[in-house]
């Protein structure tokens, strides 16, 4: 009804304008034209025998009469001074004369009668004035209420009515432990205070991209029950100065009126970064929004009842005045789920999905070691969207598994032409990675080869981890080095010559070679020191006028200890090619032949029980593969 009622408000102009028309062409609709005649004059018609009709009203001394030959319409009107006077001049005339005539003794109009026509008009215009000033008054109210509004915080999340609780959220046991905490303190408050204990005012949630760290703040906000005031630290940050101090305090506030709460910023480090970091002053927006959140943060009582979640992948930015007890006390590391928690992440994301027998939650689970709870998700999704794209009633194993090639390297295109040459360069590039990886005995067995570009790459070569590391050895990354040097040393046996493909290769190999120096001291000639400031990243403020913490000649002999560890593991990487040109030679025809060679497939040709001349799994694979192509 109230959305019925605005609509009609909304449309009154269009009402009231037709209805103004109609009411003008009803006042001077009328066609008798008033007569200017003096009295004798219009007795003098009558004694001319001109008149041929007449109405009198015989109460207001209305006259409306035709003149003979004139049409019916074409009707004159005239007030007569006096009724009486006039009968008895024109009467017995008209009546000899033959003029029809016709006496009304009705009463005069009253006056409200008179004036009705016009006050109707004057009520329909002030109506359409007045509305038309309400809605320029409510248009400046709205535009100023938008420069009023301009302090005040962006929240989201509060009136979300899907609650979500620690049941949605997977492969975190030991975060969402740390959280229940908090969740018990806001359903029993009392508990706590009586034995003493202060429930942390602030829990940062540290951990990559796509970890659950919004999903595990929500859930926090769903388990207790209580208003969730969502909101990012981007949203604080404007161009005036004031704005996000004036945003700050207006959360808090919210957040305190309908304690106990929970306010969660996400990407905290948009606002928290390190004070002095910046090229500005003290007066930088992004300062005194940070210094307000300290006062507001460092301001609550103990039985307010709020609570800060807080959300960032960069922990190392962070003013240290953030993180002090008393703000931010407790910090909860969010990082990348196990296989028991990858099982658990896509046994949720699963549901509502239907999957083929065949499909094995825990073997995805293997074989994705790395991935993150938005991957997973993200996996099954492309995974029934190529189900569906297949016209199929479920998901099978074989989308999964192509679904996670695609999230990790790219989208297969197979419409992209490539010469011979390009594709025999790629396939020898391809089988020296393949190869390599095979010989040596600390890296994961080679899961898939492709010569089909997928997303940047020409080709690729994807490995299985067997195992969760949380650890990297060594001899672990110098095999890792002779890996990814395994394209270009192929190029060079095969062809005599080399290409720009292995540029990507040689850019990772030549930074695991420079950590290993600089960052994890694995290096016999400088011994266990680290001559990097600790940050993958430079922080322009913090970092920008850092000086290096050693010699040139050090650095010198740093950049010669890296180039030694890249020339060995070159070396190393020839001498096992050469030794098995063979089956770089059967990887990389097969290659050429077929595209792609599968798990089993590369296995088998290694160890010799592969007959490349019988239709394999990877070129049954690749013709379905067209197949499927054609018909969509």
């Amino acid at each position: 009804m109230e959305n019925n009622s605005r609509r009609l408000i909304n449309y009154l102009p269009y009402l009231l304008i037709p209805i103004m028309l109609i009411a003008a062409i009803w006042m001077y609709s009328d066609q008798t034209k008033a007569d200017t005649k003096e009295y004798y004059e219009i007795v003098q018609l009558f004694e001319d025998n001109k008149i041929q009709e007449y109405d009198l009203n015989l109460s207001s001394g209305s006259l409306i009469y035709t003149l003979k030959g004139d049409d019916k319409t074409a009707a004159y009107k005239y007030s007569v001074p006096n009724v009486e006077l006039f009968l008895k001049d024109v009467h017995d005339i008209a009546k000899e004369n033959g003029v029809k005539y016709n006496y009304d003794a009705g009463k005069t109009n009253s006056w409200l009668v008179n004036i009705l026509p016009t006050a109707i008009m004057s009520l329909l215009l002030i109506a359409l004035m007045y509305y038309m000033f309400k809605k320029m008054n409510q248009s400046i109210s709205t535009e100023t209420n938008k420069t009023l509004g301009f302090g005040k915080a962006r929240v989201k999340g509060k009136d979300d009515k899907h609650k979500t609780t620690f049941d949605d959220v997977a492969g975190a046991d030991e975060e969402k432990e740390e959280l229940s905490e908090l969740v018990e303190f806001l359903k029993n408050p009392k508990r706590f205070q009586e034995l003493g204990a202060r429930i942390p005012k602030g829990v940062l949630l540290v951990g990559p991209p796509g970890t659950g760290k919004t999903l595990l703040a929500k859930a926090v906000a769903g388990e207790a029950d209580v208003p969730f005031f969502s909101i990012s630290g981007s949203d604080f940050v404007e161009m005036y100065v004031g704005v996000g101090a004036s945003r700050v305090r207006d959360l808090f506030q919210q957040a305190k009126k309908e304690s106990p709460s929970i306010i969660f910023i996400d990407e905290i480090d948009a606002v928290g970064r390190h004070r002095g970091a910046g090229m500005g002053g003290g007066h930088d927006e992004r300062e005194q929004t940070l210094n307000q959140m300290l006062v507001e943060m460092d301001g609550f009582g103990i039985n307010d009842g709020v609570i800060v979640i807080a959300a960032t992948n960069r922990p190392d930015i962070l003013d240290p005045a953030l993180l002090r007890p008393g703000r931010f006390d407790r910090q909860v590391t969010v990082g990348y789920p196990d296989i028991k928690g990858r099982t658990e992440i896509l046994k949720v994301h699963a549901k509502g999905k239907p999957l083929a027998p065949d499909v094995e939650l825990e073997k995805i689970a293997q074989q994705t070691v790395g991935f993150t709870g938005a991957d997973l998700e993200n996996v099954l999704n492309e995974a029934a969207l190529l189900a569906a794209r297949k016209g199929l009633h479920a998901i099978t194993m074989r989308e999964i598994e192509e679904a996670t090639i695609k999230v990790v390297v790219g989208t297969e295109k197979r419409s992209h032409k490539i010469s011979d040459k390009d594709k025999k360069l790629t396939a020898y590039h391809e089988a020296g990675h393949a190869v390599a990886t095979y010989y040596l005995e600390g890296q994961d067995p080679v899961r898939q080869v492709s010569i089909i570009p997928r997303g940047m790459a020409g080709g690729y070569t994807m490995s299985v981890p067997v195992e969760d590391k949380l650890y990297k050895s060594k001899n672990g990354m110098l095999e890792d080095i002779v890996v990814l040097l395994g394209g270009r040393v192929a190029e060079a046996l095969t062809f005599g010559d080399i290409s720009t493909g292995a540029s990507n290769d040689i850019e990772r190999a030549s930074d695991i070679a420079r950590k290993m120096v600089t960052k994890y001291g694995m290096s016999e000639e400088l011994g266990p020191i680290s001559f990097s400031s600790g940050h993958d990243e430079v922080f322009i403020g913090r970092d920008y006028s850092n000086i290096r913490n050693y010699s040139e000649s050090v650095a010198a002999k740093i950049d010669s200890v890296v180039g030694k560890i890249i020339a060995d593991s070159y070396n190393r990487c020839t001498a096992i090619l050469k030794d098995h040109g063979d089956k770089l030679r059967e990887v990389a025809e097969y290659l050429i032949k077929n595209e792609k060679i599968g798990e089993k497939d590369f296995a088998d040709l290694m160890a010799g029980h592969l007959n490349t001349d019988e239709t394999s799994e990877a070129e049954s694979e690749a013709s379905a593969a067209d197949g499927e192509s054609e018909n969509l």
